[in-house]
C-alpha cells in the first residue's frame, strides 16, 4: 500500500497572473506592441521627410571696415576704430536643398528663426543654379549702386551712361522707350550722371510731360514721356541700367554672400574710408538695407534674423530701413538699439552721432 503524499506544486511561472513579473502574452498584447513599434517608426521617418518649407536663421556678419573687404585706389583712405557690420541671413531649404520635417519643428520652436513656405522666399520654378546666379548678379549691382551713392554723397561727380533696361507696364514710357536706348538729355539739359536725371525728376510735377533726348543705335531723337507719381517724386516708368565711370576705383571683395541687402553698409564703409573723421569711433554698428544710386535705403527680407545675428556678434546699434519697421517692432533683442534710416545721408548722420555718443535721440521704429 502506497503512502499517500502531498504532490509537489510547480514553481510559479514568470508569466502567471499570480507571479510578480509579466502578464500572459495574448493576441491583443502582440497587436499593441506592433502598433507602438510602427508608430515609432513612422514618427521617426516623418522627421526626415522633405517638406515644402524653408527656414531663415541668423547668418554671419562682416565688418565693411575690415582692411581687405573694401579696397580703394585713386584717393586717400583713412583708418577707423569702429566697425560697420553688414548682416546676412542663412536659408535652409529651397531649390535643391529640401528641408526635413524635424528641422521645421526645430525652427518653429526657436524665436531666432522663421519658417516660411518655399515660394515666400524663392520664386517658383527656380533651380538652385538659377537662384545662385540671380543672387550674385544682385550683389554686383548692389556694390555698384553703393559706390555711386557713396561717391555722390561725398561730392564726387559720377559719370554714367543711362541705358534703358525696360519699361513698366502701362507707364508713360511704355511703347516710347525700348531696351538699349540711352537717355542723353532731360528737358533739353545734358544728362551725364544718374544724379542729373534724379535732380530733373525731383523738380518735375508728377503727371507732367517731359522731353528726353534718347539715343537709339546711331540715331538721336526727342521723346515725350508723361511722368507718374511714386509717392515721393515724379518717375518716368523706366528701368535704368547705369554704366558708371567711377572717379575713384572701389573694389569690394566678399565671398559666399549674395543679394542686394548689403548696399547701405557698403556705402557707409566707403564713406568712412574716404573721410578723415573716425565716424564709428570704436562703436560696433550693424545694419542692412538696399542702396539705390540716388541714395535711398530700401527694405529687405529676414530682418528679424539679422537683428539676432548683430547681437550675437557684439553690435549694440543697428541701422534698419524705415520700410522694415513693421517687422522690427516687437523683435528687437535685448541690448540692441535700432535706428530707422531712409536715406544714405540719414544713415551717415546716425553713424556720426553714435560715434560721438549722441545716439540716444536718433529715430527708431515704433
Amino acid at each position: 500500500m502506497r503512502d499517500l503524499q502531498h504532490a509537489p506544486q510547480p514553481e510559479p511561472s514568470p508569466f502567471d497572473d499570480a507571479g510578480d513579473s509579466y502578464a500572459p502574452i495574448t493576441r491583443r498584447t502582440v497587436t499593441l506592441g506592433v502598433s507602438l513599434l510602427l508608430t515609432a517608426v513612422l514618427a521617426a521617418l516623418a522627421l526626415v521627410v522633405p517638406t515644402p518649407y524653408a527656414m531663415r536663421s541668423p547668418g554671419p556678419t562682416e565688418d565693411t571696415l575690415e582692411r581687405n573687404l573694401i579696397r580703394i585706389e585713386g584717393a586717400r583712405t583713412y583708418e577707423s576704430t569702429g566697425q560697420l557690420r553688414l548682416t546676412t541671413v542663412s536659408v535652409l531649404g529651397g531649390p535643391g536643398y529640401p528641408m526635413m520635417a524635424g528641422q521645421v519643428i526645430q525652427g518653429w520652436l526657436d524665436p531666432r528663426r522663421s519658417v516660411l513656405p518655399v515660394e515666400a522666399i524663392f520664386p517658383q520654378a527656380t533651380t538652385k543654379e538659377q537662384q545662385q546666379e540671380v543672387s550674385q548678379a544682385e550683389m554686383v549691382s548692389s556694390q555698384e549702386s553703393a559706390t555711386a551713392a557713396a561717391l555722390t554723397e561725398l561730392g564726387y561727380d559720377v559719370p554714367a551712361v543711362l541705358e534703358v533696361a525696360g519699361t513698366e507696364p502701362d507707364s508713360g514710357a511704355e511703347g516710347k522707350l525700348e531696351e538699349g536706348d540711352v537717355i542723353t538729355e532731360f528737358q533739353g539739359e545734358p544728362v551725364g550722371t544718374y544724379a542729373d536725371l534724379i535732380d530733373g525728376l525731383a523738380a518735375t510735377t508728377p503727371g507732367e510731360d517731359v522731353t528726353l533726348g534718347v539715343k537709339r543705335g546711331d540715331r538721336t531723337s526727342d521723346v515725350t514721356v508723361t511722368t507718374a507719381d511714386n509717392g515721393q517724386r515724379a518717375v518716368l516708368g523706366v528701368f535704368i541700367d547705369p554704366h558708371y565711370d567711377f572717379p575713384v576705383d572701389v573694389s569690394i571683395e566678399i565671398e559666399d554672400i549674395g543679394g542686394p541687402s548689403a548696399g547701405t553698409m557698403f556705402a557707409l564703409g566707403i564713406i568712412d574710408k574716404l573721410t578723415p573723421e573716425d565716424e564709428a569711433n570704436g562703436e560696433i554698428i550693424a545694419g542692412t538695407g538696399t542702396m539705390s544710386p540716388e541714395g535711398n535705403v530700401g527694405p529687405i527680407g529676414g530682418i528679424e534674423q539679422k537683428l539676432y545675428g548683430a547681437v550675437r556678434d557684439d553690435a549694440e546699434w543697428f541701422l534698419a530701413p524705415a520700410d522694415n519697421c513693421d517687422q522690427v517692432v516687437g523683435n528687437v533683442p535685448d541690448g540692441l538699439h535700432v535706428v530707422r534710416v531712409a536715406t544714405l545721408a540719414e544713415a551717415r548722420d546716425a553713424v556720426e552721432q553714435i560715434g560721438r555718443g549722441e545716439g540716444a535721440d536718433l529715430p527708431t521704429c515704433s
